[in-house]
């Protein structure tokens, strides 16, 4: 028995190495509690050995005393491995898109394959100090750039980099550090590049169903900034919890400039406003938030020399003419969600406002050209965005709708979406969308972030006005001759309906 007894103690020392490893990630205090009780039960051996006469060798008693002390010391190791978590995502997605203009051309009817892999990670410096990761790779399928026609027809940039398909470089998608509970209260500082893409509610056509993002999916746009925050309870239990962050960011930085430099030299874009989510309990959820962002571009510096030259260069030579700051925007939104049942539904509403400077907005070039003025006005503009899904579990089936609507003179801010070719929520006009998702039956989850499913919609796109997620040129009415006249002399055409297509397959691990 007590030989016994020696064996399954020498077999659990050196089973202790293979455990940890295979546990990735196991709790620091569980290895310590085995290797204490390890450490007893070569004691208790030694003792029941001593009592029965049974002397063991001093050779084989320090073997499996160095054993047990390469267990502690390798503890410490485990402890600092399980401080970092790794996780991540895979998709592959097949896009069929059709689009028609104002002259009533047909766009190249395409498909197009793309896959996009994220890594995250989650770091614990202190009790209450965290740092927050997520590298993105996202390319088309054959090619190294960024295929004609996505993203608006915008390259590469600050605000849409990681969110449209490019090469296969893995990039910095977020970096943040989190400094909470300050003072012991429910207070917190975070600092980085932030969790800004995919916000509420688009967790719920996407198939997460977990929040993915601080701001409403009406403001779609990477960026580095900081914010700060409270956490609280309303004290009514139908109330839940709620808390509120004042957040500050930089949209375009322009570099070094002399003061006394008023032809090239433009002014920072910087964002700053409050993300307040109301009230939050069970699955109803109410947040708003409201923002400015000053000192307005009328385009970005893109990635590549090319296009800044090309940008560099006026309208008529194909350029986008000179780069200046136009003034500031004024953007609010909110969102409601809920569940019934087995049906999920949200609402959401967004309001804009330009306030330009003497560069103007929503400029109309045919009338300047005429010797009009720029258009200093504010114009103001509003959208509207309803949806529902239905979840059958027990056929892990998922069947969801929306629609929204956005009038003349809306901005939405979303040069980061996820739509592939143009961005929904920033249509000036009707986007209708149906969608489902699968489950797949794949066996029992190993991670707790374990999610494999398929994503298959639909979406119409019916523009009414021209221009959508640009400040620059005055909206043409696309139902208007004279306005798609103007349009012609402008050498502009562009899509008035557009038909696309999606199938997804989704791992999340």
């Amino acid at each position: 028995m007590v030989k016994k007894f020696s064996m399954l103690a020498l077999a659990g020392l050196i089973a202790l190495p293979a455990v940890a490893s295979a546990s990735g990630g196991a709790n620091a205090n569980d290895l310590e509690r085995k290797i204490e009780e390890l450490s007893l039960q070569l004691d208790q051996l030694k003792a029941q050995m001593s009592e029965k006469g049974e002397g063991v060798s001093q050779a084989d008693f320090n073997d499996l005393s160095d054993t047990v002390g390469e267990m502690e010391e390798r503890s410490d190791s485990w402890d600092l491995a399980a401080r970092i978590k790794f996780y991540g995502d895979f998709r592959a997605r097949l896009d069929y898109y059709r689009a028609e203009t104002v002259s009533e051309k047909i766009q190249r009817s395409d498909t197009l394959w793309t896959n996009r892999f994220r890594l995250n990670m989650r770091v614990k410096a202190t009790e209450n100090v965290e740092f927050k990761a997520r590298l993105a790779m996202y390319k088309a399928w054959g090619m190294q750039t960024t295929p004609t026609g996505l993203g608006n027809d915008y390259p590469m940039w600050d605000g849409n980099m990681t969110r449209q398909p490019a090469d296969s470089a893995l990039r910095v998608d977020r970096a943040f550090v989190n400094w909470n509970n300050i003072g012991g209260v429910p207070l917190w500082f975070s600092v980085g590049r932030r969790p800004t893409t995919d916000g509420p509610p688009a967790q719920m056509r996407m198939g997460t169903d977990e929040r993915m993002a601080t701001p409403t999916a009406f403001m779609d746009w990477p960026f580095d900034g900081i914010s700060a925050g409270y956490a609280y309870r309303w004290g009514v239990e139908a109330m839940g919890t709620g808390r509120i962050r004042f957040c500050y960011g930089r949209g375009f930085e322009n570099g070094l400039g002399y003061e006394d430099d008023t032809t090239s030299a433009l002014a920072d874009t910087d964002f700053a406003g409050l993300s307040w989510d109301i009230m939050k309990k069970g699955n109803r959820f109410v947040t708003l938030q409201s923002f400015g962002a000053f000192n307005i571009f009328n385009y970005p510096t893109f990635e590549s020399d090319f296009v800044n030259f090309g940008a560099s260069m006026p309208p008529e030579m194909g350029g986008f003419g000179a780069q200046t700051q136009l003034g500031n925007l004024w953007h609010t939104s909110a969102v409601y969600q809920d569940k019934i049942g087995d049906v999920s539904y949200f609402g959401a509403l967004g309001w804009s406002q330009t306030d330009p400077n003497e560069n103007g907005m929503f400029n109309d070039p045919i009338a300047m050209m005429m010797g009009g003025t720029a258009n200093s006005d504010k114009e103001n503009g509003y959208s509207v965005y309803l949806g529902a899904r239905y979840d059958i579990d027990s056929v892990g089936l998922k069947f969801g709708a929306e629609w929204n609507y956005g009038t003349e003179y809306w901005i939405g801010l979303t040069p980061g979406h996820d739509d592939v070719y143009q961005s929904k929520l920033a249509a000036r006009g009707h986007v209708f969308e149906v969608y489902g998702i699968y489950d797949l039956p794949s066996g029992e989850a190993i991670s707790k972030y374990a999610k494999t499913f398929i994503r298959f919609g639909y979406q119409r796109y019916q523009y009414d006005y021209s221009g959508s997620m640009d400040w620059n040129l005055t909206p043409y009415d696309l139902d208007d001759t004279a306005d798609i006249m103007a349009l012609q002399m402008l050498g502009m055409d562009p899509v008035e309906s557009a038909d696309q297509v999606y199938l997804t397959f989704e791992a999340y691990f």
